[in-house]
């Protein structure tokens, strides 16, 4: 590429995928220079959260293991593993290419990831007290993870309700956060009556400074402002309809928040264009007639103004907001124990270092 200018190279580096780009940086000095130097990686960076993605635990019945995908709308579906942590995983959050991830085997040992690049934090021990632990089973109800590519740091959020061993629990909602900055955790302390289904808890979206996770009634957003450490309320669109038959979906797009509400037959979403005075706007109406076998397990999991991903039983499948298009972009084909949707998050393929 010596017959182009460094700004013409990087632009078209940028658009490598990421092991792709690794090769690149040992063809030459120049080369590596180009792809390791700062502006680099924030271009890179830039240009990646725009791409939606697919990470999916797939579940093998018969030998009892599991592995993840990727499915990308542009390269198709890429296996990756976790091999690196040394230990089996759960991925409990995932945010701009770092995964947060729970340890099996050691009940609240948890590790940030770059699954990509291979990089891992091991997060410190949390210096809580014995006598309380989180309820109903010592797990933390929200697990969130906030990376920051501009800030370039990442917060990871751990709450849920607590209970003093031989007590009831009495609303106390205890809430963690972890500050790469300081590698430290902090705590703070408020009460609170939501609960949360097993797809609001998965579907937890950084924007605007906060984490964002769906109560599990569906009728508000729960938002954790990690400046302030407070947590406010935000309405849902006035049009959303509740009740039998309509399910409602958090999402980001494209920086904002949307919901996804679908019925029987059409598909309808929103996004909050101006985050503080809680102003939606419609964006789409989609009829759904055309899958309507796969509505009732359908579940939409990762979205841009291009195209939204969704996870079924067995299948990935997108839909291209422009065309109008539907495609199976995955089907698994072996007796897989858990629907995919069960263990589905989006994610972006970024050179973000969790270190």
């Amino acid at each position: 590429m010596g017959f182009f200018p460094d700004e013409v190279v990087l632009l078209i580096l940028a658009r490598l995928p990421v092991k792709s780009l690794f090769r690149i940086k040992t063809v030459c000095k120049h080369w590596y220079r180009l792809a390791s130097d700062k502006y680099f990686v924030q271009l890179y960076n830039e240009i990646a959260v725009k791409i939606p993605m697919l990470l999916v635990e797939i579940s093998d019945s018969i030998e009892s293991q599991s592995s993840l995908i990727c499915v990308d709308n542009l390269r198709g579906v890429s296996e990756f593993s976790l091999d690196f942590l040394h230990t089996r995983v759960k991925v409990r959050a995932s945010c701009n290419g770092l995964l947060c991830c729970s340890s099996i085997a050691d009940k609240g040992v948890y590790y940030v990831c770059n699954p990509v690049t291979r990089e891992l934090k091991l997060l410190p021990k949390r210096s809580e007290r014995p006598l309380t632990r989180f309820y109903p089973d010592g797990e933390a109800t929200l697990v969130g993870l906030a990376c920051d590519l501009s800030a370039h740091k990442f917060n990871v959020v751990l709450a849920g309700y607590h209970r003093t061993f031989g007590h009831r629990p009495d609303g106390t909602f205890i809430c963690l956060i972890y500050d790469s900055d300081t590698n430290k955790w902090r705590k703070f302390v408020s009460f609170q009556d939501d609960q949360f289904s097993h797809m609001n808890i998965n579907q937890v979206v950084f924007v605007n400074g906060a984490l964002h996770w769906l109560t599990g009634s569906s009728s508000r957003i729960l938002a954790l402002d990690l400046d302030c450490d407070v947590w406010r309320k935000i309405s849902l669109p006035d049009e959303v309809c509740y009740g039998s038959g309509n399910r409602i979906y958090l999402l980001e797009s494209d920086g904002c928040l949307s919901v996804i509400q679908i019925s029987d037959v059409w598909m309808k979403t929103w996004v909050l264009k101006d985050y503080y005075s809680e102003e939606w706007h419609a964006a789409d109406r989609v009829s759904l007639r055309c899958i309507k076998v796969l509505v009732p397990s359908i579940f939409p999991i990762s979205q841009t103004g291009e195209c939204v991903f969704f996870a079924t039983h067995k299948q990935v499948l997108v839909y291209h907001w422009k065309s109008k298009l539907w495609k199976e972009m995955y089907s698994v084909k072996n007796s897989s124990t858990l629907p995919l949707w069960f263990s589905a998050h989006a994610f972006r393929s970024t050179i973000f270092s969790c270190n």
